[in-house]
């Protein structure tokens, strides 16, 4: 003799479907965030010379996606030698961007949690 549950399959989808969307949302909501650090002061280096800045305007962001068009931002990030062989730290401003916005993201994921959203 076993126990049959009427339903079960239709509220375990509705219940991943709930989640999903406030995943998503929380998602997009900390990847603005990390965006809109990126445009301030400290968020991304700027140059010292005429014309620095370029860095900071190609950030870009779509819905779910961040990240710099211009072809040196890895180099700017990780580091890179130089032409006389030496070698220039990285910065890694995107790094610490993301890891300012990981504990604000992690509260909203268990708050989400908490509340059903």
């Amino acid at each position: 003799m076993g126990i049959e549950w009427d339903g079960v399959d239709e509220l375990i989808k509705a219940l991943n479907e709930k989640n999903s969307i406030a995943f998503d949302k929380i998602s997009k909501k900390n990847i603005r965030s990390i965006y809109s650090r990126s445009q301030k002061p400290g968020g991304t280096p700027v140059g010292n010379y005429k014309g620095g800045g370029q860095l900071r305007m190609s950030a870009t962001y779509r819905g779910d996606e961040m990240g710099y068009t211009k072809s040196y931002a890895p180099h700017v990030e990780y580091g890179h030698r130089t032409r006389n062989g030496g070698y220039v730290s990285g910065q890694y401003y995107l790094k610490a961007n993301v890891d300012k916005q990981r504990p604000i993201f992690l509260k909203q994921l268990k708050e989400a949690l908490k509340e059903g959203d």
